[in-house]
């Protein structure tokens, strides 16, 4: 059955993806987007648009005249250096941002809301390896900690109004459209400095470990869970863990690249180890990742060809 969907942060690289996929079965789509980081090209036609913050009190006028029965939230500032940097602005976004969505939202029955948060800066340094959702949280960024207070503030509203929601913790997605410029986003980077024949900076040595998952199975994952009946956290990875090196050489094979390993200082507020236990996803809904990192990488780097 068509719903009508309101997703933040539809233009951006995860968002878009997503609005193309709603739309192709047969949904009717609202995009919100201050397009900071998001770019007007990748926004479907077929969806409705605003160009709009999260944090601005015309979003009550977006959702009293389009009233959306489903909230798909991925609108955030989601660089972990910029929020060690300016963690007011961090908060300013990810938690005022989602508090405001959230006031309007219950205001004009809105049924449900999928939140974007983040398996890796959620937990901080891991003590089990894959996490599960029970795993403690101890974010090391402002970035986990607004990421794991927009869960609790989706926790209160579902006990306070009976507005439904689900967590999403995604694993570290790459893919096609993602920011290449900027600091999130290690393969985008890593592949636009190689064929663009620069020198790409490896941060810390390189060892340390992130759970890789393209991201047409993280829209897989925002599907699978829609369902109104649905509520909860949910971890979204592959459960593999791969060092930064491995990409890095795998990408050099790609595309073909006569760059050096070059290092660079660590990041700061960076977990060492991540990697994501993704049973509870799969034996709820089935749900399993389908694209290999191998095969990820070469759709990645195929596109940032055609593009760049």
């Amino acid at each position: 059955m068509a719903t009508k969907i309101l997703v933040t942060g539809g233009a951006g690289f995860i968002g878009s993806h997503l609005v193309d996929r709603l739309i192709q079965e047969g949904n009717e789509v609202v995009v919100v987007d201050n397009l900071s980081t998001g770019k007007r090209k990748h926004i479907n036609k077929k969806a409705v648009f605003y160009k709009l913050d999260i944090q601005s009190k015309r979003i009550d006028k977006v959702l009293r005249n389009e009233r959306p029965l489903v909230v798909v939230h991925l609108a955030a500032q989601m660089n972990v250096r910029h929020s060690t940097e300016d963690p007011q602005f961090d908060a300013q976004v990810n938690i005022l941002g989602t508090i405001n969505l959230l006031e309007h939202a219950v205001r004009h029955g809105v049924r449900k809301v999928t939140f974007a948060s983040s398996g890796g800066a959620v937990y901080g340094e891991q003590e089990v390896f894959p996490a599960p959702e029970n795993h403690r949280t101890e974010p090391l960024s402002p970035y986990g900690i607004s990421k794991l207070a927009g869960e609790k503030y989706l926790a209160y509203y579902a006990n306070a109004t009976g507005l439904r929601y689900v967590a999403l913790r995604f694993a570290n997605v790459y893919g096609p459209r993602q920011d290449s410029e900027g600091e999130a986003g290690v393969v985008a980077i890593f592949t636009k400095k190689m064929l663009q024949g620069d020198q790409p900076i490896i941060n810390g040595t390189g060892k340390q470990t992130r759970d890789f998952i393209y991201v047409d199975d993280v829209v897989e994952s925002i599907l699978v869970t829609l369902g109104e009946g649905v509520q909860g956290i949910f971890n979204v990875g592959t459960g593999q863990e791969t060092s930064i090196n491995d990409g890095y050489r795998i990408l050099k094979g790609l595309t073909q690249s006569t760059c050096k390993d070059l290092f660079g200082a660590a990041k700061k507020g960076e977990q060492y180890r991540s990697v994501l236990d993704v049973r509870k996803l799969r034996e709820t809904f089935g749900w399993d990742p389908q694209v290999s990192f191998q095969e990820g990488l070469k759709k990645t780097v195929e596109y940032f060809k055609e593009t760049t």
